[in-house]
Order: C-alpha cells, then sequence, then structure tokens
C-alpha cells in the first residue's frame, strides 16, 4: 500500500525546493511576467546551484527529470518495512509542486531541468543516460496538423548512412529556443503508423534546426514557447532514444511511457499553483473578517468560507492522485490510468481555484497588487499541455472500459 508520510530525504529535498521558489522566484515573479521572452538571468544561480547538487548526489530543485533514480540509504528502513520505495518520479513531482508555487513559468526555465529530460529518463538506454544525463532538453511533439493527438504525427525521421535526417514543423515547444537539446517526436515510416512514431534527441546546433518564432501567451511567459522547423536536419544515428526497430505489434508504447513520467509532474504544477492560490486567498479572506471553520458545517458558514473548503478539499484530492502516479512511476507499477486521472483532476483544480480566488477576492483579485491575477493567467496551460482535460478523460475511460482507442474515440 501506499504511505502518505513522506521520507526525510524527499522532505528535505522539497523544502530546498520551497526556499528556492520564496528567495528567487517569488520576488522577480511579476517582472518576468511583464518582460516576455526576456531570459531570467537570475536562473543562472540556479543552474549552478543544480548542477551542483547534481554532482553531489543531491536531489535535483527543479526535477523535471525524473525517471531512474535508486533509493538512498535514508529510504532503506521505510521501503523494507513498506516494499515501496520513493526515488526519482516522487522527488520530481515534489520540486515540481514546491517551485510552482513560486511561479510556473519560472520553474519551466530552470536550465536543465527541461521536460524533454523526463523522455531520456522514461526510455533512453544506459549509454544513452550517461551521454544525455547533463543536457537541456526540450520536448518537441506538437504540430501545426495536430495538438492532442500524438499519433498523428507528421514530421520524418530518415536513416542516411550513420545520420537521421528530420523534417517537419513543432509548436509550443516550451524552453525551445533556451534548451540545449530537443527531443522530437518523428516518424521512422509513416506507412506503419503510429508503432513507427520514434523519440530523437537533437542537439541546439544541429545543422538544418532552427528557430521560427517565440510566442505571445496568456500565461507562463517567462517560459518560452517556440516554433522550430527541421529542414533536413541531422543528428548521429545513435540518438534516437530506445530501440530504432518497429513493433507493430507493441505500437508505439515506448514513446507513451513519457507521458506516465510527465504528466504526473504537470498535474504537481497544477498543485503547486492552487495552493499558492488558496493560502492567498486564505490571508485576504482573513484580513476581511471571514472565518475559516473545520469543525462548522460549510452550509453554516459565510459562503467565501463554504467555497474556500470546497476548493480546498478538490485540492487535496489532486495532491494525493499525484503522489499516486509518481509513487507507482518508482515502483514499477502502470501508471498510465492513475497519471492521467491526476493529470485531468488537477488541472481542473487549478483553474477552478485560481479562478474562483480571483473572484472571491474581488478587486484585489482583479488587480496586479497580488498574484492571484497571474497564478488565474498561468494555470490554464497546465489543463491543456501534456494532454488536454479532454484526452485525459478518454484515456481515464479506455482504461478502465477495457477498450482500444479504435474502440473508444
Amino acid at each position: 500500500m501506499i504511505n502518505l508520510e513522506l521520507p526525510k530525504k524527499l522532505r528535505a529535498s522539497a523544502n530546498q525546493a520551497h526556499q528556492v521558489a520564496t528567495e528567487i522566484f517569488r520576488p522577480i515573479s511579476r517582472k518576468y511576467d511583464l518582460a516576455e521572452h526576456e531570459y531570467p538571468v537570475e536562473l543562472d544561480t540556479m543552474a549552478a546551484m543544480v548542477e551542483g547538487l547534481a554532482d553531489s548526489g543531491t536531489q535535483k530543485i527543479g526535477g523535471a527529470a525524473g525517471g531512474r533514480e535508486d533509493d538512498s540509504e535514508s529510504d532503506a528502513h521505510a521501503t523494507e518495512l513498506l516494499g515501496n520505495s520513493n526515488g526519482g518520479n516522487m522527488s520530481a513531482l515534489l520540486n515540481a509542486l514546491e517551485t510552482s508555487w513560486g511561479d510556473v513559468g519560472l520553474m519551466l526555465s530552470i536550465p536543465y531541468q527541461g521536460l524533454g529530460n523526463a523522455a531520456i529518463a522514461a526510455v533512453a538506454t544506459d549509454e544513452q543516460l550517461k551521454r544525455f544525463g547533463k543536457v537541456w532538453a526540450s520536448m518537441a511533439i506538437t504540430e501545426p496538423s495536430f495538438g492532442s493527438d500524438s499519433a498523428a504525427v507528421t514530421t520524418t525521421a530518415v536513416l542516411d548512412g550513420d545520420e537521421w535526417v528530420l523534417n517537419g514543423e513543432k509548436i509550443f515547444v516550451t524552453a525551445g529556443q533556451r534548451s540545449t537539446h530537443i527531443v522530437v517526436w518523428a516518424s521512422v515510416d509513416r506507412s506503419l503508423g503510429r508503432a513507427a512514431i520514434k523519440s530523437f534527441v537533437v542537439p541546439r546546433d544541429a545543422p538544418g534546426l532552427s528557430v521560427a518564432r517565440l510566442e505571445h501567451k496568456l500565461g507562463i511567459k517567462a517560459s518560452d514557447t517556440a516554433v522550430l522547423l527541421l529542414q533536413d536536419c541531422r543528428i548521429p544515428k545513435d540518438n534516437i532514444l530506445g530501440s530504432p526497430e518497429v513493433n507493430v505489434e507493441k505500437g508505439f508504447a515506448g514513446v507513451m511511457q513519457t507521458f506516465d513520467n510527465t504528466r504526473p509532474l504537470v498535474a504537481a504544477m497544477a498543485v503547486g499553483v492552487a495552493r499558492a492560490a488558496l493560502e492567498e486567498l486564505r490571508a485576504i479572506l482573513t484580513d476581511a473578517g471571514v472565518e475559516i471553520s473545520y469543525d462548522i458545517p460549510p452550509n453554516n458558514q459565510h459562503a467565501a468560507a463554504a467555497e474556500f473548503l470546497r476548493m480546498e478539499a478538490d485540492y487535496e484530492a489532486a495532491y494525493l492522485l499525484s503522489l499516486r502516479a509518481a509513487w507507482m512511476a518508482d515502483n514499477k507499477k502502470p501508471n498510465s490510468l492513475e497519471a492521467s486521472m491526476s493529470k485531468a483532476k488537477a488541472g481542473r483544480t487549478g483553474t477552478d481555484v485560481s479562478l474562483k480566488a480571483v473572484e472571491l477576492a474581488g478587486a484585489i483579485g482583479y488587480s496586479q497588487r497580488t498574484l492571484l491575477e497571474k497564478w488565474g493567467r498561468d494555470s490554464k496551460i497546465l489543463d491543456i499541455f501534456e494532454g488536454t482535460q479532454q484526452i485525459q478523460q478518454l484515456i481515464v475511460a479506455r482504461r478502465i472500459l477495457g477498450k482500444t482507442s479504435a474502440e473508444l474515440k
């Protein structure tokens, strides 16, 4: 069974991430929300800190890498007693939650902690993990012709001697300009359908790779979101993640495994933003004389207090679902259903909580006097990327009903 008490190692790591959020992210949050596309130079200090912690074996602050971390000695006793482990996925989730509490746009901009790192951790070979272990990798999946249907990839990869040649266009690539590498989804044989979709690690300086433009966005403005062009882009043959063989029966489960790692992380981001909004709202309501009681039925309290209690319950549910999905990944349990459940619940809760907090705070919430309006704008993307609300519910329905993608669309 899952143990909801966090191990000492993870509590220490989460506390470090919270300190970063408090001391570095919050003070510059508004600055970079108003200065879209300007690189947060303060994150250079973060990069050095993260690299130092990684070299020393300490948990990573940003936590997007996730994946294959072994249990440390401090977790050994808990593992022995409970038969479980809490490794890279749980650590990454907690760190993403805490730093997103500070500023989710800045969290997505931490050097060497891109979403592509989770893809590398999920499906790379041991040799590739050694080569790409310290890169900053963004993720390039979405194209102009599709959004949520990841199987509709039209970007191609053709083997030419000792190199892959990639051609296509990728949009909405988080950290697409700043990262050192991009994990690109492409088809090695479009006639074989989704089974031929593979992921490739493309270095920033690869010939044929260019940034077409940066998007102006509703939220997470501190994070750059790029359109990338691959025009006869050449990369080494062994930069394909995992096996280059096309297994029609297996489909593209290998690349889809990436989402089982990253969806709980995005859920944690939404949980972090929701918690920030709840804490700010509680302070505003308290100053206004609204008392929130856990001993009195919500219907017998102030309407704002009752609404706060409802949102807090949703926040707790999203948090626990996210923990469960990460715990299952660390314990090598299939977590596709739970990953989608956590992403669906947390994404919906993040937008509901942050926007309702703006509403209940009135003029204070809608103004820039606090960060509430910013969190309301930031939260929406967390309900969209890594699979929309509708896609997550579709996946959950398929898993529960035992239906294939062809049977339930």
